[in-house]
Formats: structure tokens, C-alpha cells, sequence
């Protein structure tokens, strides 16, 4: 497993968004999220941990810095992601950040857009959803419509998650934003995992019509899991699925 040791990392080439600079507001030696993804990156939550996160001042200072070297240099720039070590939401001043990254932006790297990777599980929040409405790339991840299925891909720390929950709170942004999901199949704690048959997809399709997001990405494994019995969808039947996703009038991107 990884973890992004710095505030800024990057930039990498995105296999969605293109050349990112990534912005990691949590911790650079654990991971600090609402989900506990079996095929996660960063590998799995670590137990106890105090929740630590990197300040508003921190991050502003360190993405000024990278930002006027990469345009001293005459580097371009998709996209600035925040992702990194969790969910970044979790930030205590994650609307004041997104305000700050979007002023750099203007003034040292105008032509990237500002995205943001999130679980969804924190839109609840009013100063979360502000936020995520004003970057470009809003990209918001749902797994499943089955809250079994969610519970053992993205193992939910809240107790109470549910989907129709989420998808309530995904109903506020009017479309206004992306929706991500990861298809895979294997095996974890002796269970069988498969968000690719009939009855997954045609749950999954009814909450994408019902959301109409802007934009759909689907993909699948492309690195080292923390839950070893996990294997990748083909990148055929990826496209299957976007098929469908695109028969809806929805634009849908495949990374296999």
C-alpha cells in the first residue's frame, strides 16, 4: 500500500483527470477516512488514531509554492485534485481551503480546473456541499444502490450509512456533479464481492437516472488492495455498463 508523504504530491498523470497536483489535507503518515475500502491505495484505516489534519495555512503555503515553480518553469497543468492519505471533507476548514486553492488558481495556473475526490459521505454538511459546488470537478463516489454491498466494499465507519441517505443528499446538487464508482469481484472474510451482476447494475443504473449527474467514471483495480482476493472487470465489460450509462443521455468515461 501507499500513502502520499507530503501536502502536495505530483504532479502524476491521472488516468481520469489528466496531469494532477494532488492536495492531501490529511495526515502524511496514516490513513484518515469515513470508508475502509477493501481496495483502497492507502490501505486500511489504522485503529485509534487521533484524527490529525494538515492547517489551512499549511496547505495554501505549500500549494503557492508549487504552483509559482511549475509556472516559473512554463509547466501546464490539468487539474488540481484533492484526494491524498483519506477523505479529504474530513478537514475541518475544507470550504476555506477550497476558497483559497481556487484564488491560487486564478492567479498562477488559470487554465486547470480544481477537483475534488470524495466518498459523499460528509455532502450532508452545508459548508461541505458549498464547497464542492464551487470547484470544477465535483466527483463523488457511490459503490453500490445495495447497502449490504456498500458495507463490504467501502466498510462505512458511521454505524447508521445507508444509500437512500446518500442519495438524498446527492439529490441537493441538481446534477451538479460527477459520479464515480469502482467495479470489481472477489472474495473478503470468506464472502463473496460483485458489484457487476444483473441485479447490482440495474440498481446502480436506476440511482444514476434518477441523479443525472454531468458525468459518470466507472472503473476498476489498477493497484495493490489491502483485501488480496480482489480481481479486476474486464474492460469490456466496463463498457457494457457505460453503454447503458450513455443510453440514459449521460456522458460516461471507462478507465479499465
Amino acid at each position: 500500500m501507499s500513502l502520499f508523504h507530503s501536502v502536495i504530491f505530483g504532479p502524476i498523470q491521472s488516468r481520469r483527470l489528466g496531469t494532477s497536483l494532488g492536495v492531501n489535507l490529511l495526515p502524511v503518515d496514516n490513513k484518515l477516512c469515513t470508508f475502509n475500502c477493501i481496495y483502497c491505495e492507502c490501505g486500511w484505516n489504522t485503529p485509534g488514531v487521533k484524527p490529525r489534519f494538515n492547517s489551512r495555512e499549511t496547505v495554501r503555503q505549500a500549494l503557492r509554492e508549487a504552483l509559482t515553480r511549475m509556472a516559473a518553469e512554463g509547466k501546464t497543468l490539468d487539474v488540481i485534485t484533492f484526494s491524498g492519505n483519506g477523505e479529504p471533507t474530513m478537514h475541518p476548514d475544507f470550504e476555506g481551503i477550497i476558497d483559497d486553492t481556487l484564488a491560487l488558481r486564478d492567479a498562477l495556473m488559470p487554465m486547470a480546473k480544481v477537483s475534488v475526490l470524495s466518498n459523499a459521505t460528509l455532502i450532508g454538511r452545508e459548508s461541505v456541499r458549498r464547497a464542492l459546488m464551487k470547484v470544477d470537478n465535483n466527483i463523488l463516489k457511490l459503490d453500490s444502490a445495495f447497502d449490504d454491498t456498500v458495507r463490504r466494499i467501502d466498510g462505512p465507519a458511521n454505524p447508521d450509512y445507508t444509500v437512500a441517505s446518500t442519495v438524498e443528499n446527492l439529490r441537493k446538487f441538481n446534477g451538479k456533479f460527477i459520479l464515480q464508482t469502482m467495479f470489481l469481484r472477489g472474495t473478503f472474510n470468506g464472502e463473496p464481492i460483485d458489484n457487476t451482476t444483473q441485479r447490482e447494475v440495474d440498481g446502480w443504473l436506476a440511482l444514476v437516472d434518477d441523479l443525472r449527474p454531468e458525468k459518470v467514471m466507472i472503473y476498476t483495480i489498477d493497484r495493490d488492495t489491502p483485501a488480496k482476493d480482489l480481481h479486476k472487470v474486464s474492460l469490456d465489460e466496463l463498457n457494457r455498463i457505460a453503454e447503458r450509462v450513455r443510453a440514459l443521455g449521460i456522458p460516461c468515461s471507462v478507465s479499465g
